[in-house]
């Protein structure tokens, strides 16, 4: 009933955001707008995205160097099975699949490694937060022509997100330094919980605390906050390239901005951010930059194409090299979704994904 009713929502929120989307858009100039974008500049996104993922791989492989030797072709494999499956399924189901796959190949801890990815996504929130604090700080041409309500709206709530980015990487740094007291304080459980699991609570804790050891090693963590920056640079490197094509007035400095007003969007959890996506980018294209409407909804789509389709369609021929459909990809959300202790080894002892 829960899973139905979770299913519901979602189809509601995806609806929803695509009737704000295509509110007021002609369809037809819409077409028209698509069919006159600049095809060399679009090349060029599609380039800057598939660069992107192959930063993101390192990144990782350089995040996982504490807890072992990663090869960048698995990191960058298991990468893009993680975002195929984000845009293909509902709940963002890739964060889940794609820590607990490598670490079956890696023969890791699939707790630990899923704690790497709440590291990643703790760096790519200050990240943001950081370009777009340059761009509003030193760098802001557009203010002067945005809505005021919506302008302010965007910094109140970069400023609420650098609060809580700033107090989540406190809690990481108190959970890595500490992995045994975690353990120690899990177990107290007992209290409540019958002993045996507590005694699995406790344990998944003390393991979970093991994987953010990046955040005590100083140079696999610099190593990963600089690489943030081009993984972001190359995605607001798209983003301004699309915009472009589009005909849409943008200086580079100004795709900071988008890349915020992108990361709210994305994060209703729609299948493959499906309206959240567009109806974000339609609001920034029009309220900061002049953008025309049905330009701005054509931009939007084709934008979206660009971020989602080619990773999806990689994700995909991986996931058929490794007899992984859309069921298995489904059971193996569920035996992630566990964590349990012991779940990144293979039992098959070969490393392989049954």
């Amino acid at each position: 009933m829960r899973a139905h009713l979770r299913t519901l929502l979602v189809v509601a929120a995806t609806l929803g955001l695509l009737v704000l989307f295509l509110r007021n858009a002609n369809l037809a100039e819409v077409a028209g707008e698509i069919r006159d974008a600049a095809p060399g500049d679009l090349l060029l996104a599609l380039a800057a995205t598939g660069l992107t993922y192959v930063l993101r791989a390192y990144r990782w492989q350089t995040m996982l160097q504490p807890m072992g030797r990663v090869p960048f072709g698995l990191a960058f494999r298991t990468t893009v099975i993680g975002f195929a499956a984000n845009t293909l399924l509902p709940a963002r189901v890739g964060e889940l699949i794609r820590p607990y796959l490598l670490a079956r190949r890696a023969r890791l801890s699939a707790t630990a490694a899923f704690a790497t990815i709440i590291v990643e996504r703790m760096l790519d929130v200050v990240t943001i937060l950081a370009l777009f604090g340059a761009f509003v700080l030193f760098l802001d041409p557009v203010a002067a022509r945005a809505d005021p309500a919506v302008y302010a709206a965007v910094k109140a709530g970069g400023g609420f997100a650098a609060v809580g980015a700033a107090i989540g990487l406190l809690a990481m740094f108190i959970l890595a330094g500490h992995p045994e007291r975690i353990g120690r304080t899990l177990q107290r459980a007992e209290r409540v919980l019958p002993p045996r699991l507590a005694h699995v609570v406790a344990r998944l804790g003390r393991t979970f605390a093991e994987g953010l050891a990046v955040m005590r090693r100083p140079g696999p963590l610099a190593g990963s906050l600089l690489l943030s920056f081009p993984v972001w640079l190359s995605i607001a490197t798209t983003i301004w390239l699309s915009a472009r094509a589009f005909h849409i007035t943008m200086p580079f400095a100004a795709s900071f901005l988008v890349v915020a007003i992108l990361a709210v969007g994305v994060s209703v959890p729609t299948p493959g951010a499906v309206g959240g996506f567009h109806y974000a980018f339609r609001v920034a294209a029009t309220s900061f930059f002049g953008a025309p409407n049905d330009r701005a909804v054509g931009a939007a789509i084709v934008l979206h194409a660009i971020s989602f389709v080619p990773v999806a369609i990689v994700g995909a021929f991986f996931m058929f090299q490794d007899g992984l459909g859309f069921t298995r990809v489904r059971a193996l959300a569920g035996e992630a979704g566990t964590l349990g202790p012991g779940a990144g080894g293979d039992p098959g002892g070969n490393g392989a994904v049954p």
